[in-house]
């Protein structure tokens, strides 16, 4: 009897002690009012403490799931997140944003900051350009979407420049196998360049290196028809007489001139020689005025 006392008490006092710990843990958290947490991260916010913002934009969904400012909250924790770089999460919250609003009048800022998130990535044409396409792709969706909202503009404007960024990528791999003699792969590369990115930069330089690979494999006809078409599209781009001259095996840039003063030579001319005044002497009348 003495030793199920005992056990009932140790049974009883283990069950006293858990109570206490649940309530000492939900004591931390204490339901507050949705306001009081929503401007506190904001108050983060603009002091730049963008951490600590996105923690706090989570308790407001946590605490507040079916609220008006839950939503808000969504968005500006991502916000948070890609202020302070964390680029993964903050595509992770703009995501769940999306899908869970996706008529809402910040999803088309959710699908810009999603962009902004991919294209601040970018690493140099050396590099893979998974977060080119990410963005390529983050912003085309905007821009078929919300061709009108405010964001559309600079998204289209990035685009041109993830295109160019992806138009230099294959080229440089081209040139690659150029440089080593590949070149039905080098020709795939620049052909599409020339297919995919017309409006880059790059084409000029895609048509004349697709005219030298057409050479080099004694491709003449095709070369000619290429180069034919940079000096189409391109007459006066440098390009197109690299291209001229490679095709027709001359040179039909002027040599270059001499500048008119390096007629007579090198030699600098001596200065005049100075001469003393003589006081007795006169200037002639002519030299008076």
């Amino acid at each position: 009897m003495t030793r199920g006392r005992t056990l009932l008490r140790f049974a009883a006092l283990a069950s006293a002690l858990f109570l206490v710990a649940c309530a000492s843990k939900e004591e931390k958290y204490v339901e507050r009012p949705v306001e009081d947490l929503y401007n506190e991260a904001m108050d983060a916010i603009q002091d730049g403490k963008y951490a600590s913002a996105a923690t706090k934009f989570d308790e407001v969904e946590r605490q507040h799931p079916y609220s008006s400012w839950a939503t808000k909250a969504q968005l500006m924790a991502a916000y948070g997140y890609y202020q302070k770089s964390a680029y993964d999460d903050a595509i992770v919250a703009l995501d769940r944003f999306i899908q869970l609003h996706p008529s809402n009048r910040d999803t088309p800022y959710a699908y810009y900051l999603k962009g902004l998130c991919y294209y601040e990535q970018i690493s140099d044409v050396q590099r893979d350009q998974k977060m080119t396409q990410e963005a390529q792709k983050t912003l085309r969706e905007l821009v078929a979407r919300f061709p009108d909202s405010p964001y559309a503009k600079d998204a289209r404007l990035k685009l041109d420049l993830t295109e160019d960024h992806l138009a230099g990528k294959t080229m440089e791999i081209g040139r690659y196998y150029l440089q080593r003699g590949q070149y039905l792969a080098a020709i795939n590369r620049f052909r599409a360049v020339i297919d995919q990115y017309q409006k880059t930069t790059h084409v000029p330089e895609a048509l004349l290196r697709l005219t030298e690979s057409y050479m080099a494999l004694g491709l003449e006809d095709e070369a000619k028809r290429t180069a034919a078409v940079l000096g189409h599209n391109f007459p006066g781009s440098e390009w197109y007489v690299d291209a001229y001259e490679l095709v027709e095996q001359k040179s039909v840039r002027p040599p270059q001139e001499t500048a008119w003063y390096k007629l007579w030579g090198d030699s600098q001319p001596e200065p005049p020689k100075a001469e003393k005044i003589d006081p007795t002497k006169k200037e002639p009348w002519y030299k008076i005025w």
